[in-house]
């Protein structure tokens, strides 16, 4: 088994190094965070690994994985480039963003190192539940062909259902999750939101999300997008959606864009199948 050091304990970095070290695909070895507190409380939760205070201090590994946010990826990747002793034999590193490609260990790279990154599309609330939940999740690989075939060997042996993206590809396809996932959170809030505003009872609020959620959850999965689609937009019931938008406006500014955006979206995807754009002067939905 090869050895992992982790930098980032973060969720997503213990969820993987749980399911890995109980699975027996790896060996745990260092785990580090900006805060060492953080890095001994998943020292605990892994049961493994020894938490390092400093980047410099850590081990050499053959496997190292980068869960750190997106925005110190780069930045981590260089300063672990910086710490390498000369004569240290390459490894393979991997970052678990979905937005950003293989290329923000660029650094690494240069010592020699494979690279690639590894996006799991999953929600990922907590380690417990991403644990509980990882089975037959999907994960988008890329980057240098021996890690990517490491990484997808020990996917699947974990239960990732692995699948190859473009690099170049890469932030459209992480926005499209985005769109699935975390948006469909914010407008979960939004209309409970205009519920309580209307005066619905917070029992009641919580019976209407769940019974709407659930119901279109379910025709969503069997029908697809365009067919499961309704309401006034869909209907290309032009009066109600500008007089409803206007309400929404009064008690909402922002949301009200949201909604004459999303309508003009339904519009096309009844009438289309997609949301893409037509061409030409008849374009515009309303």
């Amino acid at each position: 088994m090869k050895r992992l050091n982790v930098i980032g304990c973060g969720r997503v970095g213990q969820t993987l190094a749980r399911l890995w070290f109980d699975k027996n695909q790896v060996t745990l070895q260092d785990l580090h965070s900006r805060n060492m507190a953080n890095a001994e409380k998943a020292a605990r939760f892994l049961g493994a690994g020894s938490p390092v205070a400093h980047l410099a201090d850590m081990r050499a590994a053959e496997v190292w994985m980068l869960s750190v946010p997106d925005s110190h990826i780069a930045h981590v990747a260089q300063q672990l480039a910086d710490t390498l002793a000369s004569d240290a034999p390459p490894a393979m590193a991997f970052h678990c963003s979905g937005f950003l490609s293989a290329q923000a260990l660029a650094p690494l790279q240069a010592k020699g190192w494979q690279i690639a990154s590894v996006h799991p599309v999953l929600n990922f609330a907590a380690p417990e539940t991403g644990i509980r939940q990882f089975a037959a999740t999907p994960c988008a690989l890329e980057g240098s062909a021996l890690a990517v075939d490491w990484l997808r060997t020990h996917l699947s042996a974990i239960g990732g259902v692995c699948f190859d993206i473009d690099s170049e590809h890469k932030a459209l396809y992480h926005a499209a999750a985005v769109f699935c996932s975390n948006f469909t959170g914010v407008l979960q809030g939004i209309a409970q939101d205009a519920w309580h505003s209307a005066g619905v009872s917070p029992e009641m609020v919580q019976t209407l999300n769940r019974a709407l959620l659930q119901s279109t959850t379910d025709n969503l999965l069997a029908l697809g997008p365009a067919q499961a689609l309704t309401g006034p937009a869909a209907r290309r019931d032009t009066a109600v959606v500008n007089a409803q938008a206007a309400v929404v406006e009064k008690w909402n500014p922002v949301a009200a864009q949201a909604y004459r955006a999303l309508s003009e979206l339904a519009v096309l995807l009844k009438q289309n199948g997609t949301t893409l754009p037509e061409s030409g002067p008849d374009a515009s939905a309303f």
